[in-house]
């Protein structure tokens, strides 16, 4: 599985009503989805670290507590202030642009394909960025399907895979593979809280 974490994670922000499955158990999510002779080896989530406090904090308990099992890999890109000037009245906004993932995605994809590494990629996005390293790795004669996040499609990576998995559909799997409120790190011998904010989209 390669899940892009800020197209997954956007499409549960775009509806209120799923900003309750935040707290998600990413491993046992798919591995529901496996059918009986499959085996899911690793999901590769791809994200970068947001230059705000309360984000990084609830990223990282969100982090730490999937990566509580090993298939769980995390492989991270940059946030770079941008700034944005009005072309009518000069005015200037500062954001933030993601940097990296759609590179790091793609190598992987790619890296995997012709290492054989596993039978089937499985992409976890609705980015159209990731068409070029889907067609190398059916070059490579990968088979490769696509999971659509809730409310994100991309007819082109429709067109091109397999096949191909709208998660919007599956909401009683959301629902089955929350984690629970508190998660012990073994590691750390240390209690990790679901977001407080987090646990009031749960509740409403």
């Amino acid at each position: 599985m390669y899940v892009d974490g800020f197209n997954f994670y956007y499409g549960l922000k775009h509806d209120s009503h799923w900003k309750r499955y935040y707290w998600l158990d990413m491993v046992k999510f798919f591995e529901l989805g496996l059918k009986e002779n499959q085996e899911l080896l690793a999901v590769k989530y791809f994200s970068a670290i947001p230059d705000n406090e309360l984000k990084m904090k609830n990223q990282d308990a969100f982090f730490q507590a999937n990566k509580q099992n090993p298939k769980f890999q995390l492989i991270l890109g940059k946030y770079l202030k941008k700034e944005i000037t009005c072309r009518n009245c000069g005015y200037k906004i500062r954001t933030y642009e993601e940097k990296e993932s759609d590179v790091r995605i793609a190598t992987q994809i790619v890296a995997d394909a012709f290492q054989k590494v596993c039978d089937i990629s499985i992409v976890v996005s609705a980015d159209s960025d990731m068409v070029p390293a889907v067609e190398l790795a059916l070059k490579a004669h990968q088979r490769v399907f696509v999971y659509f996040p809730p409310n994100h499609f991309s007819s082109v990576l429709n067109s091109i895979c397999g096949g191909a998995v709208f998660l919007q559909r599956y909401e009683k799997r959301f629902k089955q593979c929350l984690m629970p409120d508190v998660v012990h790190l073994d590691k750390y011998d240390f209690d990790l809280h679901i977001p407080e904010k987090w646990k009031q989209f749960q509740l409403t």
